[in-house]
C-alpha cells in the first residue's frame, strides 16, 4: 500500500491523519500515528544495541567483551510487525519498503558517518536473488544523511551457506575468509548497513577489516535486531 494524501494504514487499514506529521514524515509513512507508536524507540545499550532498562552508552557485557563496532542503532527486535515487514521486504520483494524502513532508522541516527555501506552478497546470491536488500536500505539512507554511499567496499568472496539456523559457533565458522575488503577507505567513520543482525558474525569480520584498515569509527545500521547478537560478543 504505497502512501499518499487519502491513504490508509498499512496496519490497522485506517485512513492517515496527516495532521499528526510533519512534512518530512508524509512521503515516508506507512502508518497512522497510533500504529507508528508501535515503532517507537525503547531503551538500549548504544554499543551493542540490545534493551536495556534505561538508555546507556555501555552495558555491563561490552564493558567486559565490547564490540569491534562503536555504537549499533536498529529500529527494534525481530518481532511483529517489524519483522512482517523485512520478510515482505526480503522475500516477496517489496522494494518499496525499502524507504519507510529506513526512515524509521534514519530517525534514530544522531551522528553522521562519512560514508555508508552495507553487508554484501556473493554474486551468485545476487544473481539469483536479483537484488542487495541491505544495499537497498543504504542508498535510501546515504540519500537522508546526505553522505557517499559504497557498494563496492566489500566484497564476498565466498558464496557460503545461509546464515539462518545457524548458531553463533556455526556463522563463525561459516564466515571464516568469506568477505575481501576491495579499497582501503579513506574515511575514518563509516556505517555498514544491514536488514537483520542475529549474532553479530558477520558484522565483526567486516569490522576487523575496516579497522585492519586504519577506519577509527564504525556503526552498524540495522532494522532488526535478534537477542542472540550478544552471544558473539
Amino acid at each position: 500500500m504505497r502512501v499518499g494524501l487519502g491513504s490508509y494504514c498499512n496496519l490497522c487499514h485506517l485512513p492517515i491523519d496527516f495532521r499528526h506529521s510533519s512534512i518530512i514524515d508524509i512521503p515516508n509513512t506507512l502508518w497512522c500515528h497510533s500504529c507508528l507508536s508501535l515503532f517507537s524507540p525503547s531503551p538500549r545499550c548504544q554499543r551493542c544495541g540490545l534493551p536495556t532498562l534505561t538508555m546507556t552508552k555501555q552495558c555491563g557485557q561490552c564493558l567486559t567483551h565490547p564490540p569491534l563496532w562503536s555504537k549499533l542503532t536498529c529500529v527494534g527486535g525481530y518481532q511483529p510487525p517489524l519483522s512482517h515487514y523485512i520478510q515482505r521486504f526480503k522475500y516477496q520483494q517489496q522494494f518499496w519498503l525499502a524507504k519507510p524502513l529506513s526512515s524509521l532508522l534514519y530517525q534514530r541516527i544522531d551522528e553522521a558517518p562519512e560514508l555508508i555501506t552495507s553487508v554484501p552478497l556473493h554474486w551468485q546470491r545476487h544473481l539469483s536473488r536479483g537484488f542487495n536488500q541491505s544495499h537497498l536500505l543504504a542508498k535510501q539512507l546515504g540519500n537522508m544523511l546526505n553522505i557517499p554511499i559504497s557498494s563496492q567496499l566489500f566484497s564476498r568472496i565466498t558464496n557460503t551457506p545461509q546464515q539462518k539456523g545457524l548458531d553463533k559457533h556455526q556463522r563463525q565458522q561459516n564466515l571464516r575468509h568469506a568477505f575481501r575488503l576491495n579499497k582501503a577507505p579513506k574515511q575514518k567513520h563509516i556505517a555498514i548497513v544491514d536488514d537483520v543482525v542475529t549474532t553479530g558474525s558477520t558484522t565483526h569480520h567486516l569490522c576487523k577489516l575496516l579497522l585492519d584498515a586504519g577506519v577509527e569509527t564504525i556503526d552498524i545500521y540495522c532494522i532488526c535486531l535478534t537477542p542472540e547478537s550478544h552471544n558473539s560478543i
